[in-house]
């Protein structure tokens, strides 16, 4: 599958509106992309969020793909980076992401499949 195009600069409700399409798509490594141009491209003051969620999203792409280890390492890493956010900055659901993130660590790290990218995907901007 293609790449993201590299450098886009979106405003953050497009960036969020782009990535949830992809991740609802099964696809968080184009999601995590999204996520990485805001974080570059942004102020300096909104990089923890995009930095987190990019994390988010990439632990969910090591999970799908079968690498649990960095799926959950990633997972938390992203959650330790986003939680305790002031508000729901950009509408971004940060306490609801924190726990998905969380749960979802914890259930890769016990044996069984791989996770399904589409069907573990949060939302972004509401309970997930």
């Amino acid at each position: 599958m293609e790449r993201q195009p590299e450098g886009v600069v979106r405003s953050p409700a497009e960036t969020v509106r782009e990535a949830q399409r992809l991740l609802d798509a099964g696809m968080p490594f184009h999601a995590h992309e999204v996520f990485e141009d805001a974080w570059k491209s942004g102020p300096e003051a909104s990089a923890p969020l995009w930095r987190g969620l990019a994390q988010l999203a990439v632990g969910l792409t090591h999970a799908a793909r079968g690498n649990a280890v960095g799926g959950a390492r990633l997972l938390r890493r992203g959650a330790d980076g986003i939680e305790g956010l002031a508000g729901a900055p950009y509408g971004v659901d940060v306490p609801g992401l924190v726990r998905w993130a969380r749960e979802l660590a914890d259930r890769v790290e016990r044996p069984g499949p791989a996770v399904d990218a589409a069907r573990e995907a949060p939302r972004l901007g509401g309970a997930s």
